[in-house]
């Protein structure tokens, strides 16, 4: 007889974890509460963290105030109703070496959980309380009786008593009889080692039942690689059916209207817009759309690179949009965009003079009554070459004549669906896509995140644009220096910004708020200087009369919330200050530190801490940063 092919997914997906043993009617309900009802389910049912034995901590060795992980029996529980009528769970716990009280606070059916016998982890921070330690409503897990050096911690239910060992037990009787014919694996062997990944059987039985935490490490970069397999190799499908059986456009590439733009600029452009555009002018010489990512840092040049594309589809007779995530941003590239192309016209042999005006709209919901009305006419009967707008371009009753080329900024701000409900308002063939992002992204992330766009990258910045220094302020003297820098940079006529986490105080975060900040400044450090507020929460209208006197000169000092994290372009500011900048991702960080450099004067970016006595001054994103 041929031997028995593996067992694939599909095989693993169709028996039921009845058919394993110990699983009875009980038992199958707790499983099926935790959705799941296939062996492939539970193999696929991944311990949320592992216990290390030689690493926890004895109830001996913990100390008031720091959070600790301990494995220990249930001594004792009970329940009583406080005086404000709260339910009080307490349970005597202890290891060897000593015991500890744990108090839960309404959660009554922890009574039941727990019961004298049982072995449980904790994880929290304990106090002293009348003498003795105490932990107040801890992470709580029923590791059960079973010894092992690395114990599984498996997601738990207050509603389903199933410990951890159980779990574990039940997914080593599923990979026993897995064991004969073994589990299906798409990754060849050669590329396994070449990789260095285990095989499929093993990852799965390591993931649950690991000997060593080196184990587990080895089984999760195994079963990660699986996941952004599958994740790549659908999006890599979607883009080959995509190419395959979507009617593009085949665009003119070598016409009049982008030489034009070319010969209009006062500078000429880096060796990677060249490249990047001639990337993008292959795109959309092709039958099938373009769908592509531009990666580049804040001011290497994308919103030119993007027009060149705009351009080209507009040459042809085609419409362009703009797709921003923010009012402001799409505001900000209108005027851009607008003053960047200020005398160019689009060569038209209909035209008694030979040339039309270039019709560029801005589409927002702020854009209303008879304006609205006419951009919409324009987008549907062609007279609009270049829109630019935010979600208000996919809004019902917005449509496009011939729409060519679709431009999206800020793809982080933006899903898939954005991206195809623009795409369906097309008005015929499909148009081609253009991602844009100031966000680093490695390039193999960028596969993985947008793998269904090409990409290309803009590594040069253009001439005469400085680098940011960016300085770490960590505590109070550090900041003195900062705010001194402040009135430095203005004196010299320049601006700055100061960026604040929150609009208002908050009593669970010590943040600094962008109204406090803006009250202290301008009563102390930054006292006689032209300050001004902002955040989200203010009127557009408002916001926008900020911004002008801000663009003008006429304020010095911007605090903001990262509302201008995108969107904001003022060159003369060379001063940028993160409050709380521990509290930000590094995307955001880089976001904001981009919105200074954007001209020709030295500029600078100050992030700003508050020294953590427990973490030994080391900070990894602010150092990259830094560096």
């Amino acid at each position: 007889m041929a031997d028995a092919q593996p067992l694939t997914l599909r095989e693993l997906d169709s028996i039921g974890v009845d058919r394993l043993r110990g699983v009875g009617e009980r038992k199958l309900a707790a499983l099926e509460a935790f959705g799941i009802s296939s062996v492939l389910d539970l193999l696929t049912f991944y311990p949320r963290r592992w216990v290390d034995r030689t690493n926890e901590a004895r109830v001996s060795d913990l100390e008031p105030g720091k959070e600790a992980l301990v494995l220990v029996s249930v001594r004792s529980v009970s329940k009583r109703i406080t005086r404000n009528r709260k339910t009080m769970v307490t349970a005597v716990v202890g290891d060897g070496s000593g015991r500890l009280t744990v108090t839960f606070f309404n959660q009554p059916w922890r009574e039941k959980q727990l019961h004298e016998g049982l072995n449980i982890s904790l994880f929290g921070k304990p106090d002293v309380f009348r003498g003795g330690l105490q932990m107040t409503n801890p992470i709580v897990d029923l590791i059960g009786d079973r010894t092992g050096r690395i114990v599984p911690i498996y997601p738990q239910s207050e509603k389903v008593a199933l410990n951890t060992w159980e779990i574990a037990g039940f997914v080593e009787n599923a990979l026993e009889r897995c064991t004969a014919r073994g589990i299906a694996d798409p990754v060849p062997w050669p590329v396994q080692q070449r990789l260095g990944l285990l095989d499929r059987t093993d990852a799965l039985r390591l993931i649950h039942l690991p000997d060593t935490m080196s184990d587990q490490s080895r089984a999760r970069r195994r079963l990660a690689f699986d996941e952004l397999f599958r994740v790549q190799t659908v999006l890599v499908a979607r883009k080959r059916a995509l190419e395959r059986d979507s009617l593009g456009i085949r665009h003119e590439v070598d016409g009049e209207l982008v030489a034009r733009l070319r010969e209009a600029l006062p500078y000429e452009l880096t060796g990677a817009q060249t490249r990047v555009i001639a990337e993008i002018e292959a795109d959309l010489a092709k039958p099938h759309p373009m769908h592509r990512l531009l990666q580049g840092d804040v001011g290497a040049g994308k919103t030119l690179v993007a027009v060149s594309a705009m351009l080209t589809a507009v040459q042809g007779g085609h419409q362009a949009a703009l797709m921003a995530p923010t009012e402001v941003l799409a505001e900000q590239h209108a005027t851009g965009i607008r003053r960047l192309l200020d005398g160019v016209t689009v060569p038209d042999p209909g035209n008694l003079f030979g040339d039309r005006p270039l019709r560029i709209e801005l589409l927002t919901n702020r854009i209303t009554g008879s304006d609205r009305r006419d951009v919409l006419a324009g987008l549907a009967d062609g007279t609009v070459d270049i829109a630019i707008g935010t979600h208000a371009l996919i809004q019902e009753g917005v449509s496009f004549h011939s729409l060519g080329v679709v431009v999206v900024d800020e793809q982080h701000r933006f899903g898939v669906e954005q991206r195809a409900a623009l795409r369906d308002k097309a008005g015929g063939a499909v148009p081609d896509v253009l991602v844009m992002t100031a966000t680093p992204i490695p390039r193999t992330a960028a596969m993985t995140v947008y793998g269904d766009l090409d990409v290309s990258v803009l590594d040069e910045l253009p001439p005469g644009r400085t680098p940011i220094s960016t300085h770490w302020a960590n505590g109070p003297l550090d900041e003195a220096a900062v705010w001194a820098d402040v009135r430095a940079e203005v004196g010299e006529g320049r601006q700055a910004y100061v960026v604040c986490p929150l609009i208002g105080e908050s009593e669970k975060l010590e943040l600094a708020s962008a109204e406090e900040t803006y009250e202290r400044l301008s009563a102390g450090e930054l006292h006689g200087l032209r300050l001004a507020l902002l955040h989200g929460r203010m009127p557009s209208a408002e916001k926008e009369a900020i911004m002008d006197r801000f663009r003008a000169g006429a304020l010095d000092v911007l605090v903001a919330t990262t509302i201008i994290e995108v969107g904001v372009d003022v060159p003369n500011a060379t001063v940028m200050v993160i409050l709380d900048a521990d509290r930000l991702g590094i995307a955001q960080l880089h976001q904001l530190r981009g919105r200074v450099g954007r001209g020709v004067h030295a500029s600078r970016c100050w992030l700003v801490t508050t020294p953590d006595p427990d973490a030994e001054g080391a900070n990894p994103r602010i150092e990259a940063l830094v560096k």
